[in-house]
């Protein structure tokens, strides 16, 4: 059984290099669109992570063939006859590719059944975006206890405005528009990079996908679609955190794999704060050799700085010499991480109000999505217990800038959606132990 806490016990600035694989937000959407192929689809560059099995799981449950070969990166997803149309309830709560089958399910047997989506507690989730895009397309949606069933015998295209820029709304409309009859016009969408691998990977399989200035994506339906090969470009959210490993230690980690233009805003916010990078064809990696300063910092949607790239910032505001802000706009609830890092020594404080930039949509609610860091500061070993994904990476290296040994709880998060974590970071010189 695999550990859920580890020992980690600092041992000075963390140096070497990492090679990061896909995300495991883009290598799961992957998967959902190749059972729409009318032959076996090849992904490589997989990462080797929890929700990827998971995903696996699912879709071999529906009777979809799955090939995971995990020590590669390689995945052959082969859709078969006869697929069925209910996701089993065992799958309630463990990630939220559920929500993404509707569409498929719907194309390949006149109905779906999913149960209750999960993830990370980083607020609410709505489905409300993608039930409203399916009915669109001309479904009949029955909200149950349990989760959402659908039916329908022929989607057609439509017009859609979401009323926020949701990379899962637009993952559903592009995996359902791929097939349906007829146009679909979808406005203010989601442009995120993983968006845009999702997009091209339809169009090689015979999509007929435009994207055009003002987040508007036009998707023509095809008959049918053919299977796909692709590799999937590096994870972003993975090589920033380790770009901030090294820069939060006082070490340096050149991280490949990850090509330049999928970290420019994130560049850019280290660069304001002192941070000197060395950028090639092959890597990136950044120094703080004359410390780093405060900054100022709201997340939002792409273009801007991503929401998952906050937790690791976190962390590197409280070695910066003063008071920084960070402003989340993106998801309500995303700061339940930081309590951990309280306990570990990191003087933050937050509040229900906007800092740091413009007033979001969370504006005059309780939501607390605000949080001042005072810089520098010692941070202590302490035993604490992660929430989530990006908590478990940020509890991490906090640990591996503490006066002294920690014990990080609840890992299995940050196995489920980083790539051999533990490995990656012994080799970088930290010390993780398992356990009891």
């Amino acid at each position: 059984m695999a550990a859920t806490a580890w020992s980690v016990t600092p041992t000075g600035p963390l140096r070497g290099d990492v090679h990061v694989r896909g995300s495991k937000n883009a290598a799961t959407k992957h998967m959902v669109a190749a059972i729409l192929g009318d032959g076996p689809s090849r992904i490589s560059n997989v990462p080797q992570v929890g929700d990827v099995a998971i995903t696996a799981d699912i879709l071999q449950s529906l009777g979809v063939g799955v090939d995971y070969d995990r020590e590669h990166g390689v995945i052959t997803v082969e859709p078969h006859a006869g697929v069925t149309a209910d996701v089993p309830l065992s799958f309630s709560g463990l990630n939220r590719i559920p929500i993404l089958l509707l569409g498929p399910l719907l194309h390949l047997t006149g109905e779906a059944f999913v149960p209750l989506v999960g993830g990370d507690p980083i607020g609410r989730r709505p489905v409300d975006f993608h039930v409203e895009a399916l009915a669109a397309f001309g479904a009949e949606i029955e909200h149950r206890a349990d989760g959402i069933a659908a039916r329908a015998t022929r989607l057609r295209g439509t017009r859609l405005e979401l009323p926020y820029p949701s990379v899962g709304a637009t993952e559903t409309v592009l995996l359902t528009a791929a097939l349906a009859e007829g146009r679909t016009v979808l406005r203010n969408a989601a442009t995120e990079p993983e968006v845009i691998e999702l997009a091209l990977f339809l169009q090689r399989m015979g999509a007929r996908i435009v994207l055009s200035p003002g987040r508007k994506w036009t998707i023509d339906g095809v008959n049918r679609l053919r299977s796909g090969q692709v590799t999937l470009e590096g994870d972003r959210n993975e090589a920033f955190s380790y770009v901030m490993a090294g820069l939060a230690t006082g070490g340096e980690v050149r991280v490949h794999g990850c090509a330049q233009d999928r970290l420019v805003t994130a560049i850019s916010t280290l660069h304001s704060m002192g941070a000197q990078f060395d950028i090639t064809d092959d890597y990136v990696s950044a120094t703080a050799p004359h410390g780093l300063r405060p900054a100022a910092v709201q997340t939002d949607t792409h273009p801007g700085f991503m929401t998952d790239w906050q937790t690791p910032l976190m962390v590197l505001f409280t070695q910066a010499n003063g008071m920084s802000v960070l402003h989340e706009t993106v998801y309500e609830d995303r700061l339940v991480y930081v309590p951990a890092l309280q306990q570990m020594g990191a003087e933050i404080e937050l509040f229900a109000t906007c800092l740091g930039g413009e007033s979001c949509r969370f504006h005059d609610t309780n939501a607390v999505h605000s949080a001042v860091v005072r810089g520098v500061s010692q941070l202590r070993g302490a035993q604490v217990e992660v929430p989530d994904v990006r908590a478990g990476f940020s509890s991490v290296i906090a640990a591996a800038i503490a006066d002294g040994p920690s014990r990080i709880g609840g890992i299995q998060h940050l196995v489920r959606g980083y790539h051999r974590p533990a490995e990656q970071f012994a080799e970088l010189g930290l010390s993780i132990q398992p356990a009891d």
